[in-house]
């Protein structure tokens, strides 16, 4: 396999040598590009003896007087690692800065999903609000993140912002191929039960769970459907999105697909009840009190469950605001579920619509 190693300026990017050596090893044909800050950590003789390549740091340094190198380069490689991560890369990468080789290479690229980055930076840096969010923003782009670890920092802090063991990095990179072959769904977001055009019972429900989940299946080799009310555009090639409204509608996806499913993962938060009389046009408020009578909507994961097929994996969550365990473990029975995952939706960060999550 053709691999690019982008080494940035941090104190980690020593370990990169480490990187290279295995990677190598392993039989992979290694090309390095390495920052104007990373020289001043490591050399280019250490990379190009390792590789036993040329080492590419300059943008106007061309060795092919035919090609363009960063243009070139971007179609060798099969993967790309950023190894160390640093806060100022990630941050040029998420703004779209390309100011040197290293950012020029990665802009020309445009299936994100080959590329892996490994942070590495002090706590502080590595959770400022700026960084995460430039984080968040490449994730959703497709972009592989290997997190870091907690330890010792140059520094001398001990938190999050280590650079993994070089095995745990290449484990990470290599192992993402465990669902090829494999057939998804995955249900995200709330549905929504409109009362007239402007009106609709629905819940807080990002879909932000669903949607992640789907893109870590496809970029370990499945293909996906989502099925989902959300605004979602799929970067991935291998995600088929399925736009829905309501219950009913999302019901009738999935039950046009799921039985050519491996595996249905239901993280939507579907509309229990759904106004028995809708309103074609808007209600006037009135001097009375208005009463909407509701019915049951489709129960969708308990469908699947009684028609679940052989080898199928259903996965089932449950959003609760109390005794959620034992809600849970009915909730697998009654379903006839595989698994289940469980959160407390009234905990604060870590219900609807956050970044975060807390999950039994």
């Amino acid at each position: 396999m053709n691999i690019i190693v982008i080494v940035s300026g941090g104190i980690a990017a020593y370990k990169s040598l480490d990187l290279v050596r295995k990677l190598k090893k392993d039989g992979h044909n290694i090309k390095v590009i390495m920052t104007e800050n990373a020289t001043k950590f490591v050399t280019e003789l250490s990379f190009q003896t390792l590789s036993s390549n040329y080492v590419y740091t300059d943008t106007f340094v061309e060795q092919n007087k035919k090609e363009i190198q960063h243009i070139s380069l971007n179609k060798w490689a099969d993967k790309v690692i950023v190894v160390p991560g640093t806060a100022n890369i990630i941050a040029k990468i998420a703004s779209g800065i390309s100011d040197d080789l290293a950012t020029t290479f990665i802009s020309a690229i445009n299936d994100f999903s080959k590329i892996y980055i490994c942070p590495s930076m002090n706590t502080n840096m590595y959770e400022n609000p700026i960084t995460q969010g430039n984080i968040y923003k490449l994730r959703q782009l497709g972009y592989n993140f290997i997190s870091p670890t907690e330890g010792e920092l140059a520094c001398g802090d001990v938190g999050k912002g280590k650079l993994p063991d070089i095995e745990d990095i290449i484990d990470e990179i290599f192992k993402n191929n465990d669902f090829i072959g494999k057939s998804v769904i995955v249900t995200a977001g709330p549905t929504k039960e409109y009362i007239d055009p402007v009106r609709y019972i629905s819940n807080p429900s990002s879909g932000k769970m669903g949607i992640s989940i789907a893109e870590e299946f496809a970029m370990q080799g499945a293909k996906v459907i989502l099925i989902s009310s959300t605004n979602y555009k799929p970067v991935l090639k291998n995600i088929k999105h399925i736009s829905i409204v309501s219950a009913y509608d999302m019901f009738q996806a999935v039950k046009k697909y799921s039985d050519n499913a491996d595996i249905i993962v239901k993280s939507a938060a579907v509309s229990d009840y759904r106004p028995v009389i809708t309103y074609d046009k808007k209600v006037k408020k009135q001097l009375e009190n208005l009463e909407i009578e509701l019915e049951r909507t489709e129960d969708i994961l308990k469908y699947l469950g009684k028609n679940k097929k052989e080898n199928q994996i259903l996965v089932g969550f449950a959003a609760e605001t109390n005794n959620v365990i034992e809600y849970a473990k009915e909730k697998i029975k009654n379903k006839n579920l595989d698994y289940i995952v469980a959160n407390d939706v009234s905990k604060k960060d870590v219900g609807f619509g956050t970044n975060d999550n807390e999950v039994f």
